[in-house]
């Protein structure tokens, strides 16, 4: 116990303290030549949909990088291991890339579950878990867990976000929830109802589903039946796309708020049913290349020609897909700022003192900012609904608080 005090202490005097000393300073894995990282991801099991194509687009990134000189003139060596999304696979390939491979951190890593399981052990280790793909609150506990650090909108913050739009649009909405029985909805429900505040007595309906059910459309019937007119959800691309049918198929009309992570409009609302998706209602943070609102845009258009080179099989209307980018943009935007300060401790200091930075393929108003008293990065989001083609922005960016 006395050791994990005194390495948290140690930790937050070294993200305190500033380099005196413009010469080179190197943790493991940096050196004048070359930076060492490394990720986990599911390459196969349950979630090998989103991991193998987001894998893809980081390995290609690397190259692209590489190929261009490098950052700051060092190359990077990257290592990428399978977890089979499973949490003890996680912790054995996050010993192989601190312990055999010798990275400098741990990178981008994809899901809950792996990342949960390897907080720990990296935190105790002293290594970054730096800029993962993971929307639960537990990853925002600088206190707790100071080596890391989020690049995805939490889940509670979407809630709230959510809560504040309907409060301002349907001030006497009837309000049912679908979510997903795990952190992913959990985390969301307590932010909406957190949002709402006196407004929470206005749900009136709540239905749960595990990941591993094959069908959602008994959760459907039930909260129809409950007299729901403002049906919201915080569930899988799969379960969202089944209610997004059933919903259509019971001739029901709710005001239908679905999560930001299953707006796709190529990988979730076609196979829904692009007329069954019109007047859905999501939170956005990102430009989706699926959508023809965005197919003349310059980013949309280096987007798809960075994968065309680097990843050819990776789907660009691939959620993930489109998140690795986001990743690996802010990855680089913070070893950069590091200099030729290439240790551990300034890695994280980089990456918790972040100022409004825009990454591309953010959308309009969406920017980035972090401080050592608190890593989440996005305190905005932007809602939108779905015409029946694409999705129209609506209004300013919506705040959490």
């Amino acid at each position: 116990m006395l050791c994990r005090i005194l390495g948290s202490v140690a930790v937050s005097a070294a993200l305190i303290a500033t380099p005196a000393a413009a010469q080179n300073a190197y943790g493991p894995g940096a050196s004048d030549t070359e930076i060492k990282l490394g990720q986990s991801t599911p390459l196969s099991g349950p979630a090998s949909a989103f991991g193998a194509g987001a894998g893809r687009a980081v390995v290609g990134y690397f190259q692209m990088i590489n190929e261009q000189g490098g950052i700051n003139g060092r190359k990077i060596n990257f290592t990428q291991l399978d977890n089979a999304y499973s949490a003890p696979k996680a912790i054995e390939q996050s010993r192989k890339l601190v312990e055999d491979v010798g990275v400098l951190a741990e990178v981008g890593t994809i899901g809950t579950v792996p990342n949960v399981a390897i907080q720990k052990y990296l935190n105790t280790k002293q290594v970054p878990q730096l800029l993962i793909t993971a929307g639960g609150r537990r990853f925002n506990d600088p206190k707790t867990f100071p080596w890391t650090v989020p690049l995805y909108p939490d889940f509670e913050t979407e809630g709230r976000v959510v809560a504040h739009y309907i409060r301002n649009t349907r001030p006497d909405a009837k309000i049912g929830i679908l979510f997903q029985n795990d952190d992913f909805g959990r985390d969301y429900m307590k932010g909406l109802r957190a949002g709402l505040g006196e407004k929470a007595s206005q749900i009136i309906a709540e239905a749960s589903y595990e990941l591993a059910d094959p069908t959602i459309d008994s959760q459907i019937v039930q909260l129809k039946a409950a007299g729901v007119d403002t049906l919201i959800e915080q569930s899988s691309a799969k379960a969202a796309a089944q209610s997004i049918r059933k919903v259509r198929e019971l001739n029901w009309t709710p005001l239908h708020v679905i999560g930001g992570s299953t707006a796709s409009v190529e990988t979730v609302l076609r196979p829904a049913g692009l007329e069954a998706s019109k007047g859905l209602v999501t939170t956005l943070f990102l430009k989706q290349p699926g959508d023809p609102a965005w197919a003349d845009d310059a980013e949309v258009k280096a987007y798809h020609d960075f994968l065309k080179k680097y990843a050819p099989s990776a789907n660009p209307d691939d959620y993930s897909v489109l998140v690795a980018y986001m990743n690996v943009n802010a990855l680089t935007t913070v070893l950069k700022k590091c200099g030729d300060q290439l240790t551990r401790e300034n890695l994280i200091r980089q990456a918790t003192s972040l100022r409004g930075e825009r990454m591309p393929l953010m959308l309009p108003g969406i920017s980035i900012s972090t401080s050592p008293g608190d890593y989440t990065p996005f305190k905005v989001l932007r809602i939108a609904t779905f015409d029946g083609a694409s999705w129209t922005l609506s209004g300013d960016p919506v705040s959490a608080d």
